[in-house]
């Protein structure tokens, strides 16, 4: 079986405290396995990793097929996106499939409206 993989390494003063919030929200749907520094769990029908590195939060995604591809992107990216807004961090994917910023989510996979 053919999987596709592709890879984000966002520059950050703190990948371990994003590490360990993007973790810690995703993990109220997926159980996280970690060792060292990478933590990996399945999301979205295909695999996400979370590697902590030396300024650097790395995330790599992997599936089967490219619509799958791109939903572990969103799942992965653009909860990062949105928990760094303030440090303005950015998630561009690089590697097998859609090179570039976080794909948009799709039909049953977008976020939840705001209570309030």
């Amino acid at each position: 079986m053919t999987v596709l993989t592709s890879r984000a390494d966002v520059p950050t003063e703190a990948p371990a405290r994003y590490a360990k919030q993007l973790l810690s929200h995703l993990g109220r749907r997926t159980t996280w396995t970690t060792d060292g520094d990478t933590s990996s769990a399945e999301i979205a029908g295909g695999t996400g990793r979370v590697a902590v590195g030396d300024g650097v939060l790395t995330l790599v995604a992997e599936a089967s097929d490219a619509e799958t591809l791109g939903r572990v992107q969103h799942v992965l990216g653009s909860h990062l996106e949105r928990f760094g807004q303030r440090s303005e961090l950015t998630v561009t994917w690089t590697g097998d499939v859609a090179p570039g910023p976080t794909p948009p989510a799709r039909g049953e996979h977008r976020r939840p409206a705001e209570h309030g």
